[in-house]
């Protein structure tokens, strides 16, 4: 069965090795990660979108701000040149940046052994204020970005518990930035953000927006998860939502402290990811729910139980057959509705 998966942290991960260990034999390829080509293949992945992941905190004081968020923007850079070589090596991994480079593998027998990569941005502000960054990166073939980490940055605030955070919408650089992602064809990426700058893009943004790796909030109440008229707001727009595999965006909890509280440390089940797929299909509509693993973006203890990485992802799929996901919605979320957003969204 077809599929794309909307976002891994693999690829900053096997940066992150390759500059602690300059002798690592850990590559896209080939790792002892959730994802590697070489799996992807034999699970019948079409694309795979691999985030250039930065956490600020590791490049320097954020108070400092420039200094930081400078050299965040280098290790992107870096990120994107590693992709690039790794796709130049074998014959079976292909950067794109357009849809019809997706569809021509498909339709090319002598390609159907070739893995799509997706560049994405997972740290808006590694901008730092500069749009001429964000043209810079798209030129690069990043096709994505997440406008938010885990830090209130140039773009606008994320997902806290903090009401007054939670509240924040992007900033006038925000929303510039939002605008010209639609002009220059990048999906904007609503996963991470606060709830006030989810709602502002929802109003910015002329193209459908993604969120890439969240699930239900109403099952999981983890602020890093989608409320009903936010899972409703995004169907209405034409965007998706990637099913996340962390545990603990998975955990059925009525209140975000019960969450955190009662479900520490407990596993989520391939039946969670499927009961999230039937609310949101519920709530969105079968046109905005789609795949977004997380894969490498978490210690592998809190991957859902019997899940080690792309080789189960048929053990998904099987599981939201079991709940009655129709084969049509089934296509619909592992290929087709994030295939739709790249045709009305890339240049």
């Amino acid at each position: 069965m077809r599929w794309i998966d909307m976002h891994c942290d693999t690829l900053s991960e096997i940066a992150k090795q390759m500059k602690t260990d300059e002798n690592t034999k850990e590559s896209l390829e080939r790792n002892h990660l959730s994802v590697d080509i070489e799996r992807l293949k034999k699970a019948k992945a079409s694309a795979q979108f691999f985030a250039c992941y930065v956490n600020a905190a590791e490049y320097g004081d954020r108070a400092d701000g420039t200094r930081c968020w400078d050299t965040a923007y280098q290790a992107v850079l870096d990120m994107i040149a590693l992709a690039h070589e790794e796709a130049g090596t074998d014959g079976d991994f292909l950067i794109v940046g357009k849809a019809a480079d997706i569809r021509m593998r498909e339709e090319n027998s002598r390609m159907t052994d070739v893995v799509a990569g997706i560049l994405t941005l997972e740290e808006g502000g590694v901008l730092n204020g500069q749009l001429s960054r964000l043209e810079n990166l798209y030129k690069l073939g990043i096709r994505l970005v997440t406008l938010t980490w885990n830090y209130v940055n140039c773009i606008g605030a994320p997902n806290s518990r903090n009401r007054n955070i939670m509240e924040k919408g992007l900033s006038k650089f925000g929303i510039e930035v939002v605008e010209k992602m639609n002009t220059l064809g990048m999906i904007v990426d609503v996963s991470h953000l606060s709830d006030g700058g989810f709602w502002d893009c929802i109003r910015h943004s002329r193209a459908p927006v993604a969120a890439s790796h969240s699930n239900a909030r109403s099952i999981c109440a983890h602020p890093r998860n989608l409320s009903d008229e936010m899972l409703r707001a995004l169907g209405e727009k034409g965007g998706v939502a990637g099913l996340n595999f962390y545990s603990e965006f998975l955990r059925k909890g009525r209140g975000i402290q019960a969450d955190s509280q009662m479900n520490a440390g407990r596993r989520a089940s391939v039946e969670d990811i499927a009961d999230h797929a039937v609310w949101m299909i519920r709530k969105a509509g079968e046109d905005a729910v789609a795949l977004g693993t997380d894969f490498d973006g978490f210690e592998p203890a809190s991957l859902p139980e019997g899940i080690r990485g792309v080789e189960d992802i048929e053990k998904v799929w099987d599981a939201m057959r079991k709940k009655g996901i129709t084969p049509r919605q089934l296509d619909k979320i592992a290929y087709g509705n994030v295939m739709r957003v790249i045709r009305e969204v890339w240049r």
